[in-house]
């Protein structure tokens, strides 16, 4: 390229990306034309480029849109989590589910439910708050002359089992009417969401995903082995640090946008490595995917069952659940665990 850059373009993986973001966009389209007041794809389109009704400008533009939006950035939030965790642990089960991260908003946003009566904004400041300290309590547990895959991994579900019994124990403590609000948010729903939710995910989003990118290459080395990439001029903790903060800040703020949305961050990533049969992290792959899931259950969930009557939480965990437990059986017999 002009200016000596240079670009390496996997055909199959490229094929992979523009399928699976065509996809997660015909989704949503398909997703803000579903609800009781049904618009034909078409006029969805049409109102999209301006050129819909006053009605229909409504519904798309003020109801509809932002919650697909939401649902786009989320689950590219976190499939691009989740890519990051596994990367950096090498290990499959890296995921924000496992680790606790999920967990750890979920504990915030609880704090603030129950102990503080907050409102919306004050949960999502809870939920972001609590799923930063979360992270920064599994890196520094996790810590021994760096940071390692498998002693990550184990720390996290650790960590996962405390906030765990924290959460079970705000429950308890809570009256009725803060109970239910509280499950209502832990079982993960794109229902109400508006343009509140997509300025902060797109302006973490932004800043985010470019700089992932730009030390894809170390990842890449990174999991050759810390001595390799080292070797390679890679500043291995440098990046492994910086990596990490990045993917507990893209998990943080999807779960206190829409709550903890299981599984996404966990199936994305190994989704769309076998799709593209391409080693390294696979990041912009599990972007796309990650999105295309979220909106696809999404769209699911309305579609069979009712548009507010399934949470999407749950039906990411229903097929997240299905597919850890084949990939445990996978592993198992391939003799890594």
């Amino acid at each position: 390229m002009p200016g000596g850059l240079s670009l390496r373009l996997d055909p199959r993986a490229l094929t992979v990306v523009v399928l699976v973001l065509a996809a997660a966009l015909a989704a949503g389209v398909a997703l803000i034309g579903t609800g009781e007041a049904r618009i034909p794809v078409a006029d969805v389109l049409r109102t999209l480029a301006g050129n819909g009704t006053a009605y229909q400008d409504f519904i798309v533009e003020e109801l509809r849109l932002p919650r697909v939006l939401v649902g786009l950035l989320v689950g590219a939030s976190l499939g691009l989590g989740g890519a990051l965790f596994q990367s950096v642990s090498r290990n499959p089960l890296g995921s924000p589910d496992v680790l606790g991260l999920s967990q750890g908003s979920t504990a915030g946003a609880l704090v603030v439910i129950v102990l503080m009566s907050g409102g919306a904004a004050q949960v999502t400041a809870g939920a972001l708050i609590g799923g930063l300290v979360t992270g920064l309590a599994i890196y520094l547990l996790a810590w021994k002359q760096g940071v390692h895959g498998y002693r990550l991994v184990l720390v996290g579900i650790g960590v996962n089992a405390l906030v765990t019994a924290v959460n079970g124990y705000l429950l308890t403590k809570a009256d009725l009417v803060d109970a239910s609000r509280a499950v209502v948010w832990m079982t993960g729903s794109l229902d109400g969401r508006d343009w509140d939710q997509v300025r902060p995910l797109l302006a973490v989003c932004a800043v985010l995903v470019p700089l992932v990118l730009v030390h894809a290459r170390g990842l890449r080395m990174m999991e050759m082995g810390d001595d390799v990439a080292n070797a390679l001029g890679v500043r291995v903790q440098r990046v492994r640090l910086l990596l990490m903060v990045c993917a507990v800040l893209l998990t943080a703020t999807a779960t206190a946008a829409a709550g903890p949305v299981g599984f996404v961050a966990l199936t994305a990533p190994q989704l769309a490595r076998r799709l593209t049969r391409s080693p390294g992290p696979n990041l912009v792959p599990s972007l796309c995917m990650g999105a295309a899931l979220l909106v696809a259950a999404d769209w699911a969930s309305q579609r069979l069952f009712g548009a507010g009557r399934l949470p999407v939480g749950v039906v990411t965990g229903v097929l997240g659940g299905g597919y850890l437990l084949w990939l445990l059986v996978a592993e198992r017999r391939a003799g890594r665990i």
